[in-house]
C-alpha cells in the first residue's frame, strides 16, 4: 500500500513533481487540520486500492510554494498526477464516495 501517514519531511518542489514518472497523489495540508484528519480513512481506504499509485503527502501553509504553485485553497487537496500532469483533484473528501473523481479519472486515462 502507498498510503502514508507522515508529510514529507522535505517539500517537493514543483519541478521534481513535474518530472516524475507514474502515478502521483500528491496531497496537501496540515497536521492540525482537522478536515485533513477526517479525510485520511477515505484517502488511505481509497490507495489501498491502488497500491500503483505513489502518495506524496505535503504540508502547505503560507508562502508554500508547492501549494501554491496547485492554487491550493483548502485543506486537504488532493491532486492526482499522471507523469507530472494533473488529471484530476478532490478537496475535503469525507468518505469513500468523494474519491469517485480520482477512480473517474484513471478509467479514462
Amino acid at each position: 500500500m502507498s498510503y502514508t501517514r507522515d508529510y514529507a519531511r522535505q517539500e517537493p518542489t514543483r519541478a521534481e513533481l513535474d518530472a516524475a514518472r507514474g502515478w502521483q497523489l500528491v496531497e496537501f495540508g496540515a497536521p492540525w487540520c482537522p478536515h485533513c484528519s477526517g479525510a485520511q480513512m477515505a484517502l488511505k481506504d481509497w490507495l489501498g486500492e491502488h497500491d500503483d499509485i505513489a502518495h506524496v503527502k505535503i504540508e502547505d501553509g503560507k508562502g508554500r510554494p508547492a501549494g501554491r504553485s496547485y492554487q491550493v485553497k483548502l485543506w486537504p487537496t488532493l491532486v492526482l498526477l499522471r507523469d507530472g500532469e494533473e488529471v484530476a483533484r478532490v478537496v475535503r473528501p469525507r468518505q469513500d464516495t468523494d474519491m469517485a473523481r480520482l477512480d473517474e479519472a484513471l478509467t479514462l486515462s
